[in-house]
């Protein structure tokens, strides 16, 4: 058996993925009036005073938080199954088909949130570990029910669901830091390969 694991923002993605759904959720006004907002703790992020989680997390909150948790998986729903495969690169879907032709396992590894790349993951017939959003009493609550799954995290998620000792050849495509050690446990890896 074979396992090929692939980042999503950036390695599969012409653009990042979290960016153009909170755009697409809440409207271009409201997206670029948060960016001003949030300008002071972007700028924190950028010179290393939060960490990549933190960030994260507070940037979807100013976004997200109190919205229901059925009316927002509608929205994410339809994002994943409408816009999603207008940010894929041509590239990476060929390399996908081919690793589904030699009938490899294929998975998503992602910091992005499960719940706007789970549709189309099912669509595309690929298993999907990603950072999933805490829901309480039917509404987001802004902050993320697993950790981000980011660097060191991809690896502990991909322990924690698949035996890597009973694959062949492990196979990886990344394209950031946050993929340096998902990288390092494949066989075969590939950084920015579909750039």
């Amino acid at each position: 058996m074979m396992i090929a694991f692939f980042d999503f923002d950036g390695t599969l993605t012409l653009k990042d993925s979290l960016l153009d759904f909170i755009k697409y959720a809440v409207g271009k006004w409201e997206y670029y009036i948060g960016l001003l907002t949030l300008s002071p703790m972007l700028a924190a992020y950028k010179f290393g005073f939060i960490n990549n989680h933190r960030a994260k997390e507070k940037f979807i909150a100013h976004y997200l938080k109190e919205r229901d948790a059925v009316q927002f998986q509608k929205i994410a729903d339809k994002y994943s199954l409408e816009q999603i495969d207008n940010i894929i690169r041509v590239k990476a879907m060929k390399k996908i088909a081919w690793h589904q032709e030699q009938n490899h396992k294929i998975v998503i590894v992602s910091a992005s949130m499960e719940c706007w790349l789970k549709k189309w993951c099912l669509k595309h017939n690929i298993e999907l570990i990603a950072t999933r959003l805490e829901i309480q009493k039917g509404k987001l609550t802004g902050k993320f029910a697993t950790k981000n799954c980011f660097g060191k995290e991809k690896v502990n998620r991909i322990k924690e669901c698949y035996e890597l000792s009973e694959y062949s050849t492990i196979y990886a495509y990344g394209d950031s830091s946050g993929d340096k050690e998902m990288l390092e446990i494949a066989d075969k890896k590939y950084y920015k390969y579909f750039a």
